[in-house]
């Protein structure tokens, strides 16, 4: 049934697609028709109207105009021009034919003569009426006319949007004097009522041959359809959907059932050796799939693991604002060799990885994750680069017996300071864009590959990144992609991709790199992982205020509220606002009780904050008695209250809010600072 069901919509669409080209070509050649029968018609009426106005020329004398718009209409030599014009018009089967005068620039016209079509309804104008020019171009042509630069001018209104009834054509010609000059413009009107007649019954034929020719094509391609398409079509596919079911090959074959000697026929022929082929390639797949699916798990697990072990997730950091990172890796093969990282070591420092592992496949992925760990567990211990880089090949020599290999850029930043401090080995040169500034790349110094001898020394060095800079490290996958004639990306083209868009994000600035190396590389197949990550250093946003108060416990409300406007900026939680308002309240309470003692004095308070981590500082200064309130012994919180001494306790509770607290004499002041992150 459902074979059935296609093929009747298969010939619909044929029909269909017949019916379209007839009623297409039928409304093209309608089109050209209509419109070379209305170019002729419009031409017999302007050629008609061009004699009429000049035969109404003869009956005007253009010197007396003049003199007959200043009269009333009623002399002798005024009535017999207006009889001749009158007969003109209705002899002719004219509409109207009048003479005006344009005033106003051509916006107004003064009738002098006005005659109608006595079988109208229209009532000619009396000598002297001032009607307004009805549009644009009625004005740009009495213009044209009266100033000489046309002889003659015709406009037309034949628009769907009137009824037909309104379809005129007016002709426009100069009665000039004996002087040469334009004294009046004559217009003859006339209806195009049967050019609208004309062009409705051309149509009408069209419209009914070509629905003759429409229903007798469907009849006869029906029949033929169904003798030479549907019907061996239908036994095609039932034969295609039984093979589909069962998979054996049929009783009968289908060139035995079909005798076309066309492309059905061939199709016919085809499905027959098609499933001859498919049931032998049935029974050889079968017993592939069944050696290979055992290898692909294991693959496809090794996939997974191996993907895992890479940071996917972005943003990786989405609390912080001072960088963003972002990194991609495409292996070659299910399993790759190169490998990126990228891990905070504490709340200011982010460590970044881009390494090659020699090799491809499964082994290259296992010594890669072995790498990894190896590398982030060194980095974790806070030492520089270049001893992690040796303490990695160290690990990985003494028990290398694969002999494998790994190239490897690593590098610290400082959060804080924009400073970069990294060492490689053996690893491609970054790319670094500095602040406003375009991509280039670092040739830095380049240690031995990890894996490749032990007791290997690895060198530092530092860049400093300030907001805006960029770094982009990369395997080689990456300028030696290779394209169909084995010409190599290169690192030239990859600057270029870099600097197509140097304010990007950097996981456009990826893509960049990617789509630039895919026009390049276009069919080509790829040969080696490519594995990138970009970094965008953003700085650090710091606050520092400074106030000095009266040290008087007064002052303590503003001192609170000196600290709580630092606290907005940075978006500090309730629960550490609290703390910290019990630790400055603790320690300007004290200043003002004790420093000054008896006398009265001031306290200096400065704010630092800084946005990425969150953190507040806060520093107490006064001139006054020199002490240090953390030398005091802190007081033993397992006694009772009543056992235990009085004092202290404020000074306890403040070093224990706050994540530091320091003093100092300096300059002969006590210098209290206090630090808690947010």
């Amino acid at each position: 049934m459902k074979e059935k069901t296609y093929k009747k919509k298969l010939a619909v669409r044929q029909l269909i697609h017949i019916i379209l080209i007839i009623v297409v070509f039928s409304a093209i050649v309608s089109f050209v028709g209509f419109m070379g029968f209305t170019e002729v018609m419009m031409n017999q009426y302007v050629t008609g109207g061009y004699r009429i106005a000049n035969t109404a020329k003869d009956y005007i004398d253009p010197d007396r105009l003049e003199e007959w718009l200043a009269g009333d209409g009623t002399s002798a030599d005024y009535l017999i021009v207006w009889n001749r014009l009158d007969k003109l018009c209705n002899s002719s089967q004219s509409t109207f034919i009048y003479v005006i005068k344009p005033s106003d620039e051509y916006w107004n016209v003064n009738y002098i003569f006005s005659t109608v079509n006595h079988e109208t309804t229209y009532s000619p104008y009396e000598v002297g009426f001032v009607r307004a020019t009805t549009n644009q171009e009625a004005h740009d042509k009495y213009k044209a006319v009266w100033e000489g630069t046309s002889e003659g001018e015709s406009m037309h209104l034949w628009s769907l949007r009137y009824s037909s009834s309104t379809y005129h054509i007016t002709i426009m010609v100069p009665l000039k004097g004996n002087d040469g000059t334009t004294k009046g413009i004559l217009c003859v009107q006339r209806q195009m009522t049967e050019m609208v007649r004309a062009r409705a019954i051309y149509l009408g034929i069209v419209l009914a041959i070509t629905v003759i020719i429409t229903v007798a094509v469907i009849i006869l391609e029906v029949n033929y359809q169904r003798k030479t398409l549907i019907k061996p079509l239908e036994t095609i596919t039932g034969e295609a959907s039984r093979f589909a079911d069962e998979n054996v090959p049929p009783e009968q074959k289908l060139e035995s059932k079909i005798s076309n000697k066309d492309e059905i026929g061939i199709l016919a022929g085809s499905i027959d050796q098609m499933e001859e082929r498919i049931t032998n390639y049935i029974k050889d797949i079968t017993e592939i799939t069944a050696r290979n699916e055992k290898a692909k798990t294991e693959l496809s697990l090794a996939t997974r693991i191996q993907e895992s072990m890479l940071p996917s997730i972005f943003p990786a950091f989405p609390d912080r604002t001072d960088f963003d990172i972002y990194a991609s890796m495409n292996a070659a093969k299910e399993v790759g060799g190169d490998f990126y990282d990228f891990f905070l070591i504490d709340d200011t420092h982010l460590c970044m990885v881009m390494a090659d592992v020699s090799g491809k496949g499964v082994p290259a992925a296992l010594f890669m994750m072995a790498s990894k760990i190896i590398l982030a567990n060194k980095a974790m211990t806070g030492i520089s680069p270049a001893q992690i880089l040796k303490d990695t090949n160290n690990t990985i020599c003494s028990n290398n017996t694969e002999k494998m290999f790994v190239t490897v850029w690593l590098g610290i930043l400082d959060l804080t300071t924009g400073k970069l401090t990294a060492a490689n080995a053996g690893h491609e040169y970054p790319a670094i864009k500095h602040g406003d500034g375009k991509f280039e790349l670092l040739r830095d110094k380049h240690g031995f590959v990890i894996g490749g001898m032990s007791n290997m020394k690895y060198t530092d060095y530092e860049v400093e990144l300030e907001p805006g800079s960029k770094i982009f490290v990369y395997t080689d996958g990456v300028p030696e992609a290779t394209d169909a004639n084995e010409a190599m990306f290169g690192t030239d083209r990859m600057i270029d991709a870099l600097n197509k868009d140097v304010d990007a994000t950097p996981e456009q600035i990826l893509k960049n790199v990617r789509s630039s190396v895919d026009e390049f590389v276009k069919d080509a197949e790829q040969f080696d992982d490519l594995t990138m990550l970009c970094l965008e250093y953003r700085g650090n946003k710091v606050e520092t205020g400074e106030h000095v108060f009266d040290a008087a416990v007064e002052e303590l409300p503003n001192v609170l509220a000196f600290v709580d406007d630092y606290l907005d900026k940075i978006q500090c939680d309730p629960k550490s606002r609290s703390q910290i308002h019990i630790a400055a309240e603790e320690i300007f309470v004290n200043i003002a009780h004790y420093a000054y003692n008896p006398d009265k004095g001031t306290a200096s308070v400065s704010v630092e904050t800084h946005e990425n981590p969150g953190s507040i500082t806060i520093t107490f200064s006064d001139n006054g008695t020199p002490y240090n309130p953390l030398a005091k012994e802190d007081p033993d919180t397992t006694l009772a209250v009543g056992e235990r001494p009085i004092g202290g306790l404020g000074i306890f509770m403040t070093k224990n809010i706050m994540d530091d607290v320091t003093y100092e004499y300096k300059d002969g002041k006590n210098v209290l600072t206090m630090t808690k992150k947010v």
